[in-house]
């Protein structure tokens, strides 16, 4: 843990809510809106997540799996992720999720024409916006859980 917790508090809840209390509840509301309001399939929208978790290397966010309606991908998803230009487990979509969500976290300068060209063939503009901004949450707050060391700590609400 990077931060100093006082005895007793819960840390997420600390530092996500008591620190910067202008900050962190707004954080934290559009963190969870992300999950709440997507429209994207299950598919692409974990295999997104878990491409930014893998290059970000928060603990929690690599074990978390989003369920839907009951629903989870299967155990071997992550290693399809790691695996996402050879793998046979993802359609065209779910591919190009993965695809973007590591091109958006290590080379947003490196999106060329060629992908934009690809992307706008399979994806909405409004899916394209709403990806964006889910890759834009993990990205910031998957870091910040771990460079201050909450990721070893941290819980979704309800969860």
């Amino acid at each position: 843990m990077n931060i100093d917790i006082p005895e007793g508090k819960d840390a997420i809840g600390y530092v996500w809510g008591e620190m910067v209390p202008g900050i962190g509840p707004a954080a934290s509301t559009f963190a969870m809106s992300v999950y709440a309001h997507t429209t994207l399939g299950l598919r692409e929208f974990e295999a997104a997540r878990l491409r930014v978790a893998q290059i970000n290397g928060c603990a929690f966010c690599l074990d978390w799996r989003t369920e839907r309606d009951g629903e989870k991908v299967e155990e071997e998803f992550a290693d399809a992720v790691t695996n996402w230009r050879t793998t046979d487990a993802f359609d065209d979509r779910t591919r190009l999720a993965a695809e973007y969500a590591e091109r958006y976290t290590l080379d947003h300068h490196g999106l060329d024409e060629d992908f934009w060209t690809r992307m706008t063939a399979r994806y909405s503009q409004l899916e394209i916006v709403e990806l964006s901004m889910c890759l834009g949450s993990w990205l910031a707050f998957g870091r910040l859980n771990h460079v201050l060391g909450l990721d070893t700590m941290c819980l979704l609400p309800g969860h």
